[in-house]
């Protein structure tokens, strides 16, 4: 028998929720808002999102990824 509609929709919005892809654009995204409240902080004035994330591109994601994948094996390691 086939799934309701709106519970087929709950699972799929819930499958995307546990991504591992969705995870990490979450996590992406908030240090972009934070890179966005620092550099804002610093100006006076807001910055806006769009040259807060080219910024933080350019200036931080490589580290950052590096990182995350460091302490994702880390954790892999330990389980």
């Amino acid at each position: 028998m086939d799934m309701p509609v709106a519970e087929a929709e709950k699972d799929k919005s819930q499958f995307v929720k546990n991504s591992v892809l969705y995870k990490e654009f979450l996590a992406e995204r908030e240090e972009i808002l934070k890179h966005k409240w620092i550099e804002s902080e610093k100006a006076g004035k807001d910055i806006g999102f769009e040259k807060a994330l080219l910024d933080w591109i350019v200036k931080h994601r490589s580290n950052w990824r590096e990182r995350r994948m460091r302490e994702a094996r880390t954790e892999k390691a330990a389980s």
